[in-house]
This record gives structure tokens, sequence and C-alpha cells, in this order.
């Protein structure tokens, strides 16, 4: 089996920055990814990524993509890991399609999943009304009525993807403010299509083959509604990507891998982890890609001391 230095998982800003920063110090590497498009490639437009304001999640990927295969790395996309095993002083990391691969060193760049709601019907409509991303399906809601559980900004953000297609949607939030920014909060409230509902709780999604209503109970009023429906954006949330590096490295209470930020080190020797899959405060582009840059220097540092 061909041994690498540095296999990277993940292919958002921290997976591709370390990706770049590994092949400038000519370290053989391997970026093994799902996609390119991960949370960022999801989000409707970005201002705050210094150069590119104004620009989308989607566009600011493919520059990214575009970017990374300028280098010499290898890459396996539409590949998932399930498991990263210790082999002496190497890593076999192990994916779905059952490919194995062996490595010195490991970035673990997984980002996070969106947080489900774990209602009853939620699982049974994904793909039929049920949906985490208002930017790949906002256009199949075309004229109808939607929910968008959760007032933070991710909520905020999804209401207004979805107004160019659907009629209604409502805004519900389980708790009794909005904690969404203020200029989403701003936004939103100019348009008659957004309504927003806070002291919401989401019970169950009902439908026949597809989403038909939703059932909600008032936390005021202690009282239970149902609202006709067609489609559900849930965003209430994320949570790290890790199950498949379980037993290797330490984790706090929140599921996020424990590092030194000064090098990105895990708990387990050779481990690192950049950007939002670890235990750092706040979760930006900017900040995960800076991270993915120090892992990987720091990558380079524990490879000349191995040797």
């Amino acid at each position: 089996m061909e041994l690498y230095d540095l296999i990277i998982i993940g292919g958002g800003p921290a997976g591709v920055t370390a990706g770049i920063y590994a092949a400038r110090k000519k370290l053989k590497t391997l970026l093994v990814t799902e996609d390119f498009i991960g949370q960022v490639g999801k989000t409707g437009q970005i201002d705050n990524y210094l150069g590119l304001p104004g620009i989308s999640g989607i566009e600011l990927m493919e520059k990214f993509k575009e970017h990374i295969k300028k280098f010499e790395i290898e890459i396996q996309e539409a590949e998932k890991v399930v498991r990263v095993k210790k082999e002496k002083e190497f890593f076999l990391i192990k994916t779905g399609s059952k490919k194995n691969f062996l490595t010195k060193s490991v970035i673990i760049a997984t980002g996070r999943d969106p947080r489900p709601l774990e209602v009853p019907g939620e699982k049974e409509f994904i793909g039929q009304g049920v949906s985490y991303c208002s930017i790949c399906d906002a256009p199949f809601f075309q004229d109808k009525a939607v929910a968008v559980i959760g007032g933070g900004n991710s909520g905020f953000e999804a209401a207004l993807d979805l107004l160019k297609y659907a009629k209604r949607i409502f805004i519900f939030e389980r708790s009794d403010k909005i904690i969404a920014d203020e200029i989403l909060q701003e936004e939103a409230k100019k348009e008659k299509k957004i309504e927003i509902h806070l002291n919401k709780e989401v019970k169950k999604i009902e439908g026949r083959g597809k989403v038909q209503s939703l059932l909600y109970h008032d936390l005021k009023t202690k009282k239970t509604f149902q609202v006709p429906i067609d489609g559900v954006f849930v965003q209430i949330g994320t949570i790290p990507a890790t199950a498949f590096v379980k037993g290797l490295v330490e984790f706090n209470e929140a599921d996020e891998i424990k590092v030194d930020f000064k090098t990105c080190q895990t708990s387990c020797p050779g481990i690192f982890a950049a950007g939002d899959v670890n235990d750092g405060k706040w979760k930006q582009i900017i900040i995960a890609a800076g991270e993915g840059a120090r892992a990987a220097l720091a990558v380079y540092k524990y490879l000349q001391n191995m040797n």
C-alpha cells in the first residue's frame, strides 16, 4: 500500500488551504472529500471573506477547488472517510467505498453536519419536502408555503434565499428572541412574505408521500397548532463531523475535537484538526482557512522530527 506523508480529510476552507500549504512544502499529500461544497457552498452570499465581497458560497468554493488543482496534490473526491485507525507509527484511512490509504499524518477538516430536529416525520420526508439547504432546494418550492426552523443567522439566510421562490415563509424559533444578526433581521422584516414566530416548538412533520403540514406547540399558550406547509427547512445549527475518529482523539462536551491552537495538534500525535471540527470558539471561513495553513505547517514540522 502506498504511504503518504499526509492525508487531509475534508474539502472545505480548512482542508483546501492545508492542501495548498502541504503541496508547497512538497509533502506527498492526498485530500479525501465527499465534495468541495460543504457548509460554505450552501451559503447564499458571503460578505466577510477578504477581497471577494458579495460572492456566493458556491462560487467561493469553486475558486478554492480551482486553486488547489493548480498544485501537485492527489484528490479523491466523492469519498467519505468512515474510520481512521492507528497502525503502529502510521494511520490507516478507510472510506465508505472500501478504499484504504496509509499515511504518516492526518489533518481532519470535515467541518460540521446539519443538526436534525429529531421529530416524527423528519427522516421520512427528507427529499420530499424536508431540506437542510435552502441554496440547493429553494427552486423546488416555487409558489409554495414553507417553514424555516431556527431564528439564527442560518435560519434568516434561508428565509431570504427562499424569497425568490416561495409565496409564504414562516420562521419558527423555539426561544423568545431572535438571535440572527441585526442586518438579517432588518432585511427579513421588510419582506411581507416572511412571518416570524417566537416561542414555537415543532412537534411533528406530516404528510402523505410529501410534506403537507407542520404540527407545532406554542410555548406561551401551551396550545398545539397545525399549519399547512409544503416544505420544511431545518436550520437549527450544526454538529461536528467526527464519528470516524472516535476513540483516537479527545473531544469536548460538544463533540468537537480538542486541539492545541498553536499547532492544531490533537491528543494523538500525528493527527491534527483544523476549522469548524475543532473546539475553537468562532466558526468562520477565514479562521478555518488560517487553521488549515497552521495545521499543514505543523505537520511539516512533525514529519521533520519523525524522520
